[in-house]
C-alpha cells in the first residue's frame, strides 16, 4: 500500500483528470432514479456493458416499481438471465420494488441508510445513486478505485470504507463530486489490474506505484 499523497499533489492529479474529462459520467444506462437503483444493483459482479445490454428492453417496459412488480420475478429473469447471479438479483429487484411502493410512495429515497435498507443495495450502490442522481459527493468505492487508490497513494486504505474515508478526508472538496468517476475510469482503462498502461497515464509522474510498466 502506497503512502497517502499530500494535498498539493492530489490537487495536481485531479486538475489533470478534470482537464482530461471535465464531466465524467457513469456508464450504466438509466432513465430515472428507480432504473438507476436497479441497474447498479444488477451490476454487482457484472460489467456495465453486460447490464446495459440486459436492461435495454427491460427498462422500456418496466421503468417504475409498479411496472416491475407487474412483470414479476420470472419476467425480470427473462430479461436479465445473461447477467451473473440473475435469479437472486431478480428476487431482489422485485423485493426492493415492493418496498418502494409500500414504504416510499414509489419514490427512491435520498438517504444512504434508506437506500441501504433495500434488498440488493449495499453501501456502494447507495453511494452511486446519491452521487449520480442527487449530485451528492458520495464516493462509491469499487475494485478499480480500491486498486488505483492503493497503488498510487491517492486514497490508500485496508478496505473499501477506509478508501472511501481517504477520498472524503484528503481529496480537495471541489473535486469530490466527480472523484469516484475519474478514479473508476482511470482504473478501468489505464491503471488496469494486470498490466497498467503507465506510458499512457497522465499522472504517472505523481503516482507512487513502484512497479510501473515501461
Amino acid at each position: 500500500m502506497a503512502k497517502q499523497l499530500n494535498y498539493h499533489t492530489l490537487r495536481e492529479i485531479f486538475t489533470r483528470f478534470q482537464d482530461s474529462e471535465p464531466e465524467p459520467k457513469g456508464e450504466l444506462n438509466h432513465v430515472n432514479a428507480y432504473t438507476l437503483v436497479v441497474a447498479v444493483a444488477l451490476s454487482a459482479q457484472a460489467t456495465d456493458a453486460g447490464v446495459n445490454k440486459a436492461t435495454e428492453k427491460l427498462f422500456q417496459i418496466a421503468d417504475t416499481p409498479e411496472k416491475m412488480l407487474a412483470l414479476g420475478e420470472e419476467g425480470v429473469i427473462e430479461h436479465i438471465k445473461t447477467i451473473g447471479l440473475y435469479r437472486n438479483k431478480a428476487k431482489n429487484v422485485i423485493k426492493l420494488s415492493r418496498i418502494l411502493v409500500d414504504q416510499y410512495g414509489s419514490q427512491v429515497p435520498c438517504s444512504r441508510a434508506a437506500l441501504e435498507s433495500l434488498p440488493g443495495v449495499g453501501r456502494k450502490t447507495a453511494n452511486v445513486v446519491l452521487n449520480m442522481w442527487w449530485h451528492y459527493p458520495a464516493q462509491a468505492v469499487d475494485t478499480h478505485i480500491f486498486r488505483v487508490g492503493n497503488r498510487s497513494g491517492i486514497c490508500p486504505g485496508k478496505d473499501v470504507v477506509a478508501v472511501e474515508r481517504a477520498i472524503e478526508d484528503h481529496i480537495p472538496v471541489d473535486f469530490q463530486q466527480h472523484a469516484h468517476h475519474w478514479l473508476i475510469l482511470h482504473g478501468r482503462y489505464i491503471c488496469v489490474a494486470r498490466k497498467p498502461k503507465c506510458k499512457a497515464c497522465i499522472i504517472a509522474d505523481l503516482c507512487q506505484f513502484e512497479e510501473k510498466t515501461e
